[in-house]
């Protein structure tokens, strides 16, 4: 009877959970519909009058514009860059804020691997090549998107570039960053971690989040799913989207996974048999988002994952829990998404099964309850398994400067994890101090300068 109460209450908490994240993507998806048929009906009726003027926009900003180092703003998780979604913002128009940014579109299901060959290549341009020896261990194409023209084709030690990632996008650009040390671009050898000025991360996905093994991986290897589950339903719903492979759809929105040719066109009916029974595809072969967001998956990138002594780091910790005798609670109810609320109250409650093998040595419940409805807290400060990597708790952003490089600087800051995100009204005013400060910090506190010598100071005094 009673295993027959817990498993009622597991489906209870699964269609919750997939009504509630159903109806958000709904949402979002209706209204990038309606803001892109609002902007074209303006088109219509409005007589066209800055022709010239839009024409002359179109050439690229002003001399001094372009000799700013962009600043690149990289998606998490079912994120999008510009050109998705109609006029959506993934970034809630934060974009908006200086006049070098970019906003590329990546995979938001693809791994973390996957997800750093296509910003590469989207930066420097040409065709996003996976690497031989990765695509044939994880059954998929070599070559996937072709970019004519690269966002920023000059990028290199002399031209380096700030990134700042949300959540897993935080992620890929470390991994990013180590591929361009150990010269893992073919064609270009000359590249180095110092074509990264600057790595900044809101929310990001440094060790793992315990709200994986809730939505459904198991967390015994951190790779695998369980039969019943949120992921599960996810998979299904996706490898169908990619099958019927409709154009305007995937123009609108694209999950990735381009690569691993799942459209009827190439497999048929029966290659869409063997997907959705687990036989082949990304979520069999592994090389997809989640077994990377596992603490599990998370100590097996960052092994071989560095901090380098000439990038600077920051990172904004989001939580929103708080401990009441003790006890770790949701910090509020209105200040926290729909979306996110069932998870806060799960994941500041999770323990690791007893009769499974702690994810690393050392790990206890505790230290993994705040957090933010989609990451823990501990996760998102600085790199920390297997190896904790050297950081600085700040509370003001006087006490870093100036910024060394080589160090995470950290903030903790009351938030969930989309609230930096999508809708900047929601946000408040929160949003433009923490954006406002990003940018700055950018523009005049972080760059690479060697000393000039003085004539007096070139030879040492006899």
């Amino acid at each position: 009877m009673i295993r027959l109460w817990i498993l009622a209450l597991q489906m209870s908490e699964l269609f919750v959970s997939s009504v509630v994240h159903l109806v958000y993507g709904f949402y979002i998806f209706s209204t990038a519909v309606a803001f892109d048929l609002s902007q074209a009906l303006n088109d219509c009726f409005k007589p066209n009058v800055n022709i010239g003027v839009k024409e002359d926009e179109s050439r690229g900003g002003s001399p001094s514009v372009d000799g700013l180092p962009p600043i690149v703003l990289v998606h998490g998780i079912f994120g999008f860059g510009k050109g998705r979604l109609g006029g959506l913002s993934y970034f809630a128009g934060a974009e908006k804020k200086d006049e070098r940014v970019l906003v590329p579109d990546l995979g938001s299901l693809t791994s973390i691997y996957d997800r750093a060959r296509e910003l590469f290549y989207y930066l420097k341009g040409g065709q996003v090549d996976y690497g031989e020896e990765h695509s044939k261990a994880c059954g998929h194409s070599q070559f996937g998107r072709i970019y004519e023209q690269g966002n920023y084709p000059e990028w290199d030690e002399d031209h380096p570039i700030h990134f700042v990632g949300h959540s897993a996008g935080a992620q890929v650009v470390r991994v990013l960053q180590q591929m361009l040390a150990d010269k893992a671009f073919k064609g270009y050898e000359n590249s180095s971690e110092n074509w990264v000025l600057s790595i900044t991360s809101l929310s990001g996905a440094f060790n793992g989040t315990t709200r994986t093994y809730l939505d459904g991986m198991q967390p015994e290897d951190g790779r695998c799913l369980k039969p019943i589950c949120l992921l599960q339903l996810c998979r299904l719903g996706v490898i169908v989207y990619d099958w019927f492979d409709i154009p305007w759809l995937k123009a609108y929105y694209n999950f990735g996974f381009d690569h691993f040719n799942l459209s009827w066109k190439k497999i048929g009916v029966w290659g869409l048999v063997d997907c959705l029974l687990g036989n082949t595809g990304p979520f069999v072969s592994g090389d997809w988002i989640l077994p990377d967001l596992t603490i599990q998956g998370s100590i097996r990138l960052n092994y071989h994952l560095n901090t380098f002594p000439n990038t600077f780091y920051f990172s904004y910790a989001t939580k929103r829990t708080r401990k009441i005798m003790g006890v770790t609670v949701p910090s509020s109810i209105l200040g926290i998404h729909p979306m996110l609320f069932i998870r806060v109250l799960q994941m500041s409650q999770w323990r690791h099964p007893p009769d499974v093998p702690p994810p690393y040595k050392g790990y206890r419940d505790e230290d993994w309850q705040d957090n933010d409805g989609a990451l823990n807290t501990i996760s998102m400060t600085h790199p920390r398994i297997p190896i904790e990597h050297p950081s600085h708790f700040v509370v003001n952003d006087s006490e870093c400067q100036p910024l060394q490089p080589g160090i995470w600087y950290y903030k903790i800051v009351e938030a969930d994890h989309v609230l930096f995100i999508v809708n900047r009204e929601r946000a408040g005013v929160q949003f433009d101090l923490i954006y406002d400060s990003i940018f700055e910090r950018c523009r005049k506190h972080v760059f690479r300068k060697t000393p000039p010598t003085l004539p007096d100071q070139s030879v040492p005094n006899q």
